[in-house]
């Protein structure tokens, strides 16, 4: 509510046509609170939302963490099964929806013992309900419930579960409090120098701890966010052009559509940044977007749902050091550990690990997982006082699995991902090397590299590549992928054990899953099923080399 009483009038969000001043969402986000209560919502209840992104979406999270309820944000692209496995697993008591989406989870009720109370948007009560499924109240009843009072809420209460897609088993839930939230926002909204002039696309899903950001530092800063559900590049260039987008965030596959589409004028002349997340960011594609926007400025993120962000890298640093993911954000401590849990020199290769208020409180209702990855910080690296040194109070740090190295001025530089790391001839292989290889050729539009398993290598290295797309004004109508140049590029550019084995050719986008990120476990999966004879040169070379180298406010406050 902070936002609302500096300035009740000013624009907070978008929606379609419709802005809602932040008096205006503040006032929904009350009434829906109190509709929670007085539904027997118990403090640290979850309350799950699958929808699009709107209003009521928006309005609900916010109300779940202002009546002191727990939020599961859902990704809208997830399929029923997936839905049905998020709320069996987070226990949602309630679930908001729409009339048509709440239909395809017929099949599920049975499965749902805990949900016991549908919301849905729209004022009518859809009629024919299966026998089982939770009783309906629409949206509009909801927010015009009698007032109740509200649970009391403090800083270190669970606010938000947010579901990762992992790299291996079912998604698992991210547990985030009020203080994770507000210092989260705080420290974004800082680096990014958000002020209230800002509006905010918000294209990334609002299930993806980067998607909900774009509302937290928005309503942190006094901004204004737009909300977008788009379907092509020219959705958001669109939406960026009619709407004076000052500030977007979004993951690497997206920018590379963006920078082969054609920007209306006006664009460059109102973005002040863009960001990146999830992935690393081409340079080919960071060059493009500077030209398409030369006055904006590029910050390159790299974060984890287990702690909000991790580091960026400032704009004035990427033409110095384009291949590092930055430093530390504020707020935030990451060390690099070798597996003894002492600290790695210079340029030595080690797990990221991160400290500090935005470490999130664990994976819900899975302590074995927690305390694989949620651990104590070794002797001697914790910040505290030596007499905080006890037993009953450890501080607690993140063990990202991710591989880093830290040069001499402290920035520091992404390996790989330990459960992506390709294991060849006796190597590990990160697969983001490889892919910036390849990039660097200028002969694709967009790549992946994974291991496939092999009998005499472990694994071989393959890479998904497609078609480049042509640039705006080529009167060429498409082109051509020359593989056998690819490869030789690679051959001069890597060591034979990382050459790729094969590529495989898509003329259309790489899959992405639910956050926009490329799928790396389907196109393994897809090309663990077909065998690729054309390139085994390129195994043979492999298995020739030298293998001896062997805050204290609730995170509704925000608004």
């Amino acid at each position: 509510m902070q936002a609302a009483e500096r300035d009740p009038h000013a624009p907070a969000l978008t929606a379609g046509a419709r802005t809602w001043s932040y008096a205006e969402l503040a006032e929904l986000v009350r009434r829906a609170a109190g509709g929670l209560v007085h539904q027997s919502v118990a403090r640290g209840d979850r309350v799950a939302v699958w929808l699009d992104k709107r209003v009521e979406t928006v309005a609900l999270c916010f109300a779940a963490a202002q009546a002191g309820a727990v939020f599961v944000p859902i990704n809208p692209l997830l399929k029923p099964q997936q839905v049905a496995h998020i709320l069996r697993d987070s226990g949602a008591v309630v679930l908001l929806t729409t009339p048509e989406r709440v239909a395809l989870l017929d099949a599920q009720w049975g499965t749902l013992p805990a949900l016991r109370q549908l919301l849905l948007t729209g004022a009518e009560v859809p009629q024919g309900r299966p026998a089982g499924a939770p009783p309906v109240v629409p949206w509009a009843e909801l927010v015009e419930s009698p007032m109740p009072a509200l649970h009391r809420v403090i800083d270190s209460d669970a606010t938000a579960i947010l579901y990762t897609s992992g790299s291996t088993g079912a998604p698992k839930g991210v547990v985030l409090s009020h203080r994770n939230m507000v210092v989260g926002a705080c420290s974004v909204a800082g680096y990014l120098d958000n002020c209230p002039a800002d509006s905010l696309l918000a294209v990334l899903p609002l299930s993806f701890d980067a998607g909900f950001s774009q509302l937290t530092t928005a309503f942190r800063a006094g901004a204004r966010v737009v909300l977008l559900n788009h379907l092509l590049p020219r959705d958001v260039l669109q939406a960026m052009e009619r709407e004076r987008i000052t500030g977007l965030t979004a993951v690497p596959p997206l920018y590379q559509q963006l920078a082969q589409s054609e920007w209306p004028h006006a664009v460059g002349g109102h973005l002040r940044y863009f960001a990146s997340t999830g992935g690393r960011m081409p340079p080919q594609t960071l060059a493009a977007l500077r030209r398409l926007a030369p006055r904006a400025r590029p910050f390159l993120m790299y974060g984890l749902t287990e702690a909000f962000r991790s580091t960026y890298l400032p704009p004035e640093e990427v033409d110095r050091r384009p291949q590092s993911i930055g430093r530390a954000i504020p707020d935030a401590q990451v060390l690099v550990l070798r597996e003894d849990g002492s600290e790695c020199g210079v340029d030595e290769p080690g797990e990221l690990v991160h400290c500090g208020p935005l470490v999130a409180q664990g994976y819900w209702g899975d302590a074995e997982k927690t305390a694989e990855r949620f651990r104590p910080l070794p002797a001697g690296l914790s910040g505290r006082a030596a007499g905080l040194q006890v037993p009953t109070l450890p501080e607690l740090a993140v063990f990202s699995g991710d591989t880093v190295r830290r040069d001499a001025a402290g920035f520091l530089y992404f390996v790989g991902r330990r459960d992506e790391m390709i294991k060849t001839s006796g190597y590990r292989v990160s697969p983001h090397e490889v892919e910036a290889v390849v990039q660097a050729s200028g002969l694709v539009g967009e790549c992946a590299a994974f291991g496939v398993d092999d009998a005499a290598l472990g694994q071989t290295i393959h890479v998904a590549v497609t078609v480049p797309v042509p640039v705006p004004g080529d009167p060429a109508a498409a082109r051509s992928l020359d593989t056998a140049a690819l490869l030789n590029w690679c051959r001069s550019q890597l060591p034979a054990y990382m050459v790729p084995a094969s590529f495989s050719v898509q003329t259309e986008a790489l899959p992405r899953n639910p956050n926009g990120k490329i799928d790396r476990k389907l196109l393994s999966s897809q090309a663990g099923s077909q065998s690729d004879p054309s390139h085994d040169h390129a195994k043979a070379a492999a298995s020739g080399s030298d293998l001896s180298a062997s805050a204290s406010s609730a995170a509704s406050g925000l608004i």
